[in-house]
């Protein structure tokens, strides 16, 4: 079989109506034993399968995370591939809703056979696909590196399916937490989405207030999907009326700025915190296209948490590697894409994670050499220890630890650029 030239293949959106999607399901169900479990490694190339959010509200989480990948995917391939072999991603929208990811992964195994799922965005879908790898145990389908940090995809019985590069939400949150508990903020408030990925959060917040004796002073939710302009002076006016002394937003970059905007034209002028999910790059764009309206300035006071460092810090080397991949990068948006939603060459801390995703996962593919299969796939991912990739923490997998990173970067916005937040040491957790 023929393959395109480029690493890369777009799908476009496959929604379903309920009932086509039941009837997809169950002929999943039937086709999955006659499907022999093999990698599609055809013409010493691999391909993985990406179902992210391309449209919709949240689109630009999927496509910097894309953008990461496919810069990674084309320096990988430039050199020759990984051990060989050339890395291929298959896109397909989803939206940032549940059943397309859904009708989208069983695509990828019954129609493509990828050879592993790649780079998914978001709680909600990453959730409502996890049962499908469980269903197709036998063909040894990984999930590799989403781009969430739910606590679900680090347990039984699907972690051991599941690689996550990322830290936790858990993880973000203590930090964030603890970080505002050291500055003396004792009343704490949280803004969330109204679902498994905002309650997560929310339950982080949660777990650390009550291990220093303290709990939420306040919550405000939202429904997910909501875009910059919904109006969320009702939520505001809930959260101060229980006078937080900071607050934290578990949602994506349209929600949390929106949220912002209004919080900070209400008087509100406690710290808000956000958590990687929440796209910092993009929320900023949002703010600051706000205060060019009203002269206001909506971006002090905000503390912005990372699973990565900034790529903007010349002293780390995969920094360096990732700004001269990004500017070589021949990535086009996926037809369908609007130019607001794609920014060429432009650095960010989502497509940072991106491109360090496809430098694990290239070094991956160069430890099964001649012979890669999703089998050893699963067990060279489960035997990596001390993967220096140049951020200075390693990679490390292993038994009952499906987690590669686990450090968080708390940053702050000044003067057009994410700095480093200082935290006073006394009074950490």
């Amino acid at each position: 079989m023929s393959r395109p030239s480029s690493p890369l293949k777009f799908f476009g959106a496959a929604r379903l109506g309920p009932a086509a999607l039941c009837l997809a399901l169950c002929l999943a169900l039937c086709l999955a034993l006659a499907l022999p479990a093999r990698a599609r490694a055809e013409g010493r190339e691999l391909v993985f399968g990406m179902s992210a959010a391309f449209s919709g509200p949240a689109r630009g989480l999927g496509m910097e995370y894309f953008r990461g990948l496919m810069a990674s995917f084309e320096q990988t391939n430039a050199q020759g591939g990984a051990g060989g072999w050339r890395l291929v991603l298959s896109l397909r929208d989803d939206g940032y809703d549940p059943l397309p990811a859904l009708s989208n992964t069983i695509g990828f195994v019954e129609q493509e056979r990828v050879f592993a799922l790649l780079g998914y965005v978001g709680t909600p879908t990453t959730a409502r696909v996890l049962p499908l790898l469980k269903h197709y145990e036998s063909e040894r389908l990984a999930l590799l590196f989403p781009f969430t940090g739910a606590n679900l995809l680090r347990e039984r019985p699907y972690d051991a399916f599941v690689f996550n590069l990322r830290a936790s939400y858990n993880d973000e949150t203590r930090e964030l937490v603890g970080a505002l508990l050291a500055t003396g903020k004792r009343r704490i408030a949280v803004f969330h989405q109204a679902d498994v990925y905002g309650r997560n959060g929310w339950d982080g917040v949660r777990r650390v207030l009550r291990a220093h004796g303290l709990s939420i002073v306040s919550e405000a939710t939202y429904r997910r999907g909501a875009a910059y302009t919904q109006d969320f002076r009702r939520e505001v006016g809930l959260l101060q009326a229980a006078a937080p002394d900071a607050i934290v937003t578990v949602g994506t970059a349209p929600a949390c700025a929106a949220f912002i905007r209004d919080a900070r034209d209400a008087g509100v002028s406690a710290p808000i915190g956000t958590l990687s999910f929440a796209d910092a790059d993009n929320l900023v764009k949002f703010l600051l296209a706000q205060t060019r309206v009203t002269g206001r300035d909506y971006t002090s006071g905000l503390i912005f948490s990372q699973v990565v460092p900034s790529c903007e810090d010349a002293t780390l080397p995969a920094a360096q590697r990732y700004r001269q991949a990004m500017a070589q990068a021949r990535v086009v948006p996926p037809a369908g894409l609007t130019s607001e939603a794609y920014t060429p060459n432009k650095g960010s801390f989502v497509s940072f994670e991106g491109f360090l995703a496809g430098q694990v996962l290239a070094e991956a593919v160069r430890r099964m050499a001649d012979a890669p299969t999703r089998a050893r796939l699963l067990a060279v991912l489960a035997g990596m220890q001390d993967l220096d990739i140049g951020i200075g923490e390693k990679v490390s997998f292993g038994p009952g630890g499906n987690q590669g990173l686990r450090q968080t970067y708390l940053m702050v916005y000044r003067q057009g650029a994410f700095l480093p937040l200082a935290v006073p040491a006394r009074g950490r957790p």
